[in-house]
């Protein structure tokens, strides 16, 4: 079982939910990258996503478009990113999961991006634009190396693609709150829970939604509709506007008042 696995283990017996915890690795740069992610676990982040920077981003909102490239201009690459993983293995054993799309995938390549991806600390693997009913072959990779595939459920799926989503998902299934790309959002859509309840028919994994959350108060309402939640935007914005010696105080208090949105489970 994978670090993501025994995360969800422990947060069901200790009655609490996870704040998973989005940045666009490599920025500002990728030496910086390390010391936010330990500021993130320090403010409570319980799982950190490590995005890989691409220079064509379709899922991605203009917070995170830009935060791409500006780490595509300090010189990360996927095999970046994966050597900064290994520096955050030195210190942390908090659970990682890449974050990428498939173009960098296939031109690293999917049998040695496993092996690498495991020797450098990676716990699962996210590929945004990977289609599910072709996914065979990468969560088979993956698993042979003990990585988790984690992939995504939209308000849009069809009941045969939140089939096969539960069938080569392991560790946790990635919810998306609305149709659209990610961003910062005043409130929830009202399709969450329709998809929460949808999954919950065809898997017993771990749910987490993600797209749109950046209060306390969002993170409040759907932890009692999933078992955990993801931030990404409101955290990177954090990023491009505080990138002096201050940022890494600044994410963890920010961090810390998302996981207060959880009230007495924090």
């Amino acid at each position: 079982m994978t670090r993501i696995g025994l995360l969800f283990e422990r947060l069901k017996r200790e009655n609490r939910k996870g704040l998973i915890a989005y940045l666009t690795a490599g920025d500002p740069t990728p030496a910086r990258t390390p010391s936010l992610v330990h500021a993130l676990e320090r403010g409570g982040a319980d799982l950190i996503e490590l995005g890989v920077p691409f220079s064509d981003p379709i899922a991605d909102g203009p917070v995170i478009q830009r935060a791409g490239e500006r780490a595509l201009q300090a010189g990360t690459s996927l095999r970046t990113v994966l050597d900064i993983a290994c520096r955050i293995r030195e210190t942390s054993q908090v659970p990682l999961l890449l974050f990428t799309y498939l173009n960098p995938v296939v031109r690293y390549g999917l049998d040695r991006l496993a092996e690498d991806a495991a020797a450098a600390g990676i716990d699962g693997c996210l590929l945004t634009d990977a289609s599910v009913e072709e996914a065979e072959a990468y969560a088979a990779a993956m698993h042979r190396h003990n990585i988790d595939t984690v992939f995504l459920a939209a308000p849009t799926s069809t009941p045969r693609r939140l089939e096969l989503v539960a069938r080569y998902s392991t560790g946790f299934v990635y919810l998306v709150s609305r149709t659209g790309v990610t961003g910062e959002r005043d409130s929830l859509s009202a399709s969450v829970a329709p998809l929460v309840n949808s999954m919950r028919e065809v898997t017993d994994l771990p749910l987490a939604v993600g797209f749109g959350i950046s209060k306390p108060e969002h993170v409040a309402e759907l932890g009692h509709q999933v078992e955990a939640v993801v931030v990404g935007s409101a955290l990177v914005r954090i990023i491009e506007q505080h990138p002096g010696p201050e940022l890494e105080q600044r994410l963890e208090e920010f961090t810390r008042s998302l996981k207060s949105g959880f009230g007495a489970q924090a």
